[in-house]
């Protein structure tokens, strides 16, 4: 190809591109989410039904205040309450506030487990705040958080 073809060519495509430049540059991403994304907000509100939430010491979050690994980041939650047939830990909920689904595990428990008591490990994508959400039988939802900071290995 000649030079002076190719700059034929380019000045014929010049106006197309600076009347679909600015189009372009302020097109929104029409990426697809995954249909297990979620916001913090939206997965509360699915755990709960739109009931209040009360922070309390008796919900006890374990995760290191860094994590080495975002894959493999271990959690621990123990819960200071009754596990009797009528008052018990109905289920604990592990949320990761960071994470593109940020529900990482609903362990369901029953009045025939000893104690409320979960451990597991969870993948992080970057740092951020860990929350546990327990709820109890009675229809109260009570909470612990910590932040976690991830050094290296995300999910992200």
């Amino acid at each position: 190809m000649k030079r002076r073809n190719f700059i034929i060519g380019l000045a014929s495509i010049a106006p197309a591109a600076t009347i679909l430049a600015p189009a372009i540059l302020s097109a929104k991403d029409t990426k697809p989410k995954s249909p297990n994304s979620m916001d913090v907000e939206t997965a509360l509100k699915a755990i709960t039904n739109g009931k209040d939430i009360k922070g309390s010491d008796k919900v006890k979050l374990t995760v290191p205040e860094i994590a080495e690994n975002g894959a493999v980041v271990p959690v621990k939650v123990e819960v200071d309450h009754p596990m009797d047939e009528n008052n018990y830990v109905q289920s604990i909920h592990i949320i990761a506030t960071g994470n593109t689904n940020v529900r990482s595990v609903d362990a369901m428990l029953t009045p025939l487990n000893a104690k409320g008591y979960f451990a597991t490990r969870i993948k992080l994508g970057k740092s951020q705040d860990v929350l546990a959400l327990v709820a109890l039988s009675n229809g109260e939802f009570l909470s612990a958080k910590k932040p976690v900071k991830v050094t290296i290995g995300g999910c992200g």
